[in-house]
């Protein structure tokens, strides 16, 4: 049990560090703040909750394995190595995939309420 425990605090520590020391990963961050702040905002329904979870989640996961990779990749080939470079370069594009999920979920959950918002207000 103490070993399984145990395993949360590296966990943290993971994140931590992948928080302290990446940028994108604290953009997503802020993004993730910012949809949080949205959500509350625009009382949005349960069923929207779960698409924006699902893609904070997604794309703050594909983060913490693109920084792995590069680190692994790093560590495995310290020298300039073309198909390292692909490594890194397609980790960063799953990355970049799932942002864009995201943010397309995002723009159909908010984008509706936000007019309607701006509409009421004019």
């Amino acid at each position: 049990m103490k070993k399984f425990i145990r395993g949360f605090g590296y966990a943290f520590k993971g994140i931590g560090y992948a928080a302290k020391t990446q940028l994108n990963f604290r953009v997503h961050l802020v993004a993730t703040l910012l949809a949080v702040f949205l959500g509350f905002a625009l009382h949005i329904s349960v069923n929207e909750w779960q698409w924006i979870i699902l893609c904070v989640a997604l794309v703050l996961t594909a983060e913490l394995f693109n920084t792995a990779i590069e680190f692994l990749t790093d560590l495995v080939s310290p020298e300039y190595n073309k198909l390292a470079g692909h490594v890194k370069d397609i980790s960063a594009g799953a990355v970049l995939i799932t942002a864009f999920f995201a943010l397309a979920t995002g723009i159909i959950i908010f984008l509706p309420k936000l007019q309607l918002l701006i509409q009421h207000a004019a």
